[in-house]
């Protein structure tokens, strides 16, 4: 575990999430060449490292940006 209880991975994991993605596929790519992640186990891991504080604490930007958009899809899927 590395700073704030955090691991190497869920930091890299934030980290991919706060840059920005301009072609399509980037960052499932991104996810697979960087990571060694297939796309279902990386989103899987960034909804669960979402509702930890040590996330919170590490990047609350990014957390609090994702959190709100997670959100605001699960109201859309419950209209």
């Amino acid at each position: 575990m590395g700073d704030g209880g955090m691991s190497s991975l869920e930091r890299a994991v934030l980290a991919l999430e706060g840059r920005g993605w301009e072609a399509p596929g980037a960052k499932e790519r991104a996810v697979r060449e960087e990571l060694g992640l297939t796309p279902v186990r990386y989103y899987q891991l960034l909804n669960a490292l979402l509702d930890t504080e040590r996330a919170l604490a590490h990047d609350p930007v990014t957390v609090n940006r994702l959190r709100r958009v997670r959100d605001v899809r699960r109201a859309e899927r419950e209209e």
